[in-house]
C-alpha cells in the first residue's frame, strides 16, 4: 500500500473520543471491508450479549452469577435497587473510612497513624490493585502499599522486611471473595505470626475485603477486625479493580476513586454504540478477531511507552487470557480458545524482543500504547530541539513502521496522559473488547473451570502429602518409593510422592534419604 493509500486508511479508521482525549488506530492491521462485512452478524449478537449482561442476565448458568462490574460505575444501571443501593454505599463507606485514617480516628494501637498498607489477595485482587498503584501513587503517598500475592515463604519475608519496624503502623487488606482462597489464606496466617511474635494485635489493623457471610468475613467479624468491605458475588476477581477491592487501597494512596470511576463511566457509554467504527472496543475486538483467525493463531504483545504503565501488560494478561482461555464454546464444542498475551514497556523491551517480532517468527500482533504528555512541566533539549519524550516517541513510531513494513500487524491506543480518569477508561476499554471478542467466538468470558481444576489438583496434592507423612511415621525401618507408594494405597502417585518427599527434605521437616538423588529408584525414605 502506497504512502497516500496508508494516510487515508489511517483517517478512514482512527476513532477518537473527544472528551477522553484517547484515539485507537487499527489502520496497521491489514483486514479489508469485506472481512468487516461478514463479521457484520456476529457484531449484533455481540451487541446484543453485551446489553443482556448489562441488565443483569445469567452470565454463568453453572454457578448461576450476574456480571456487573459496569454497574460499579454506574450504580443507576444496576437491575436491583439493593445492587444499586449497595454500589452507592460501599464507596461512601471507602470514603468515609479513608478519611478516618487520615486524621487518625482509625489508627494502630501503638500508633497515632497508619503509615503503610500490606495487601494479601491473589489473581484479580492483587494485580488490580498493583497496576493502579503503579501508574497512579505520588511519590510520597499518603501510605505506601506493599503486596503479598503469592505462597512463597520467601517473597513473603521479603514483603515483612521492607516493612521493618513499621508493621506496628501497617494496615492489612485480606482480598478473598470466598474467604477460603489458599494462597490468601496461607498469606494472613503468617503475617498473623509475625504480628503475635511481636505483641501486636492484628485483628485491630485489620480490614476484610470478601463476599458477604463469607468464611473470611464471618472470622473478621468474630475477632473484631476494624471493618470489612463487600465483594459481590457479580464481580469477577479480574474485573474487581473498579469495586473495593481496588478502590479502598487507591484511596488510601491518595489516588482520586471518583475520577477513575468517572473515566470507566465515559468508555462504557462508548463502547455501547452499536456501530464498529464508532466503537473502541470493537474495533480492538475485530482486530483481535482478524489477527488470530478467530482462533487465537497468534499472541497479543502490549507495549506500553511509559514507565507507570509497566504492569498494563500484566494486569491485561489475567483479563485477556482467563476470560478467553477456554476448552468448550457456549455449545459445548471443543475449541481450545484463547489469546496470550505477554510484554513488557518500551522503549526498554524493545533491545529485548523486537529484534524477533520485526524478523523472528510471525506468531504475534503488537499494542502500542503511547501517552502523549512526556511529564509534568518542561522537558529539556537533549539535543537541538529534541527532548528525551521527542526521542520516546521516536521509538514508538520507528517501531510501528518497521513492523508494518515487515508484514507485523499493530494496534496503538493514544491516551493524553496516565491520571485516574484515563486509567479508569483504558480497564473499562478492555474489559469490554474482552467481552465482545468472547460472544464473537461464541465462548463464556466469566467463568474459569480450569483455574477451579488446578486448585483441586493442588488440594489433592496436599492431602497425599498428608497421607504418605502418616504412613511413615508408622515404619520402623527405611521403606522404597515403591513400597510407600503401595502402603499409601497410590502407587499410581509415585512421581508426585518423591516430589513431595523431596520438598520436605529439601526443607528439613524430617524426610531422610538414603541412595542416589538423581535416581529416585535407588531411594529408601525414613523419618528422621
Amino acid at each position: 500500500m502506497d504512502a497516500a493509500a496508508l494516510w487515508q486508511r489511517y483517517q478512514d479508521w482512527l476513532y477518537y473520543h473527544e472528551d477522553l482525549g484517547l484515539y485507537l488506530d487499527v489502520s496497521r492491521m491489514r483486514f479489508d471491508d469485506a472481512f468487516v462485512e461478514t463479521l457484520k452478524p456476529k457484531f449484533e449478537k455481540a451487541f446484543r450479549d453485551m446489553a443482556a449482561l448489562e441488565t443483569g442476565a445469567i452470565a454463568n448458568p453453572d454457578e448461576g452469577r450476574m456480571v456487573g462490574h459496569y454497574w460499579l460505575r454506574d450504580p443507576n444501571l444496576a437491575p436491583h435497587p439493593e445492587i444499586k443501593s449497595e454500589i452507592e454505599t460501599t464507596i461512601d463507606r471507602i470514603e468515609e473510612f479513608v478519611q478516618k485514617v487520615r486524621i487518625g480516628t482509625v489508627h494502630p494501637p501503638q500508633g497515632q497513624r497508619f503509615t503503610d498498607i500490606l495487601s494479601i489477595g491473589i489473581g484479580g485482587s492483587a494485580l488490580g490493585p498493583q497496576f493502579v498503584a503503579e501508574a497512579l501513587a505520588p511519590d510520597r503517598p499518603p501510605l505506601n502499599i506493599h503486596f503479598i500475592d503469592n505462597s512463597d515463604p520467601a517473597g513473603i519475608d521479603r514483603t515483612l522486611s521492607q516493612l521493618e519496624n513499621r508493621l506496628a503502623t501497617t494496615l492489612v487488606f485480606v482480598i478473598s471473595k470466598s474467604g477460603g482462597t489458599p494462597e490468601t489464606r496461607n498469606g494472613m496466617i503468617e503475617v498473623q505470626k509475625v504480628f503475635a511474635s511481636r505483641q501486636l494485635d492484628f485483628a485491630k489493623q485489620a480490614v476484610a475485603i470478601t463476599g458477604v457471610d463469607s468464611k473470611l468475613d464471618k472470622l473478621a467479624k468474630a475477632e473484631g477486625w476494624l471493618t470489612t468491605f463487600p465483594m459481590a458475588d457479580w464481580v469477577g476477581g479480574r474485573t474487581s479493580e473498579l469495586s473495593a477491592v481496588g478502590l479502598l487501597a487507591a484511596a488510601l494512596q491518595g489516588i482520586d476513586i471518583r475520577a477513575m470511576l468517572a473515566g470507566a463511566k465515559e468508555m462504557d457509554a462508548a463502547t455501547r454504540v452499536r456501530e464498529v467504527k464508532d466503537n473502541p472496543a470493537a474495533l480492538l475486538a475485530l482486530a483481535w478477531y482478524y489477527a488470530g483467525n478467530g482462533k487465537g493463531d497468534k499472541d497479543m504483545v502490549v507495549l506500553p511507552y511509559k514507565d507507570s504503565l509497566l504492569l498494563f501488560s500484566r494486569y491485561l494478561q489475567q483479563l485477556v487470557m482467563e476470560s478467553l482461555g477456554k476448552e468448550k464454546d457456549l455449545d459445548g464444542n471443543t475449541v481450545h480458545q484463547g489469546i496470550a498475551v505477554y510484554g513488557n514497556k518500551g522503549s526498554t523491551d524493545q533491545h529485548a524482543y523486537v529484534q524477533q517480532l520485526r524478523e523472528g517468527v510471525p506468531n504475534f500482533f503488537v499494542t502500542f500504547i503511547e501517552v502523549l504528555q512526556d511529564r509534568s512541566g518542561t522537558s529539556p533539549e537533549i539535543d537541538p530541539g529534541v527532548t528525551s519524550g521527542d526521542y520516546l516517541s521516536g521509538f514508538l513510531q520507528g517501531t510501528r513502521q518497521a513492523l508494518y513494513e515487515n508484514q507485523r500487524d499493530s494496534i496503538t491506543v493514544t491516551v493524553p496522559q496516565v491520571d485516574p480518569r484515563i486509567v479508569g477508561a483504558l480497564i473499562a476499554l478492555y474489559e469490554r473488547a474482552v467481552g465482545l471478542y468472547a460472544s464473537l467466538v461464541n465462548i463464556n468470558a466469566y467463568h474459569q473451570p480450569g483455574v477451579e481444576a488446578g486448585k483441586k489438583a493442588a488440594a489433592a496434592i496436599l492431602e497425599l502429602q498428608t497421607k504418605v507423612m502418616a504412613v511413615l511415621r508408622g515404619e520402623a525401618a527405611p521403606v522404597s518409593l515403591t513400597e510407600l507408594a503401595q502402603k499409601v494405597g497410590q502407587p499410581e502417585k509415585i512421581e508426585s510422592i518423591y516430589q513431595i518427599l523431596r520438598h520436605l527434605h529439601a526443607n528439613d521437616r524430617g524426610i531422610v534419604f538414603q541412595g542416589n538423588l538423581g535416581q529416585p529408584a535407588t531411594l529408601t525414605v525414613s523419618v528422621g
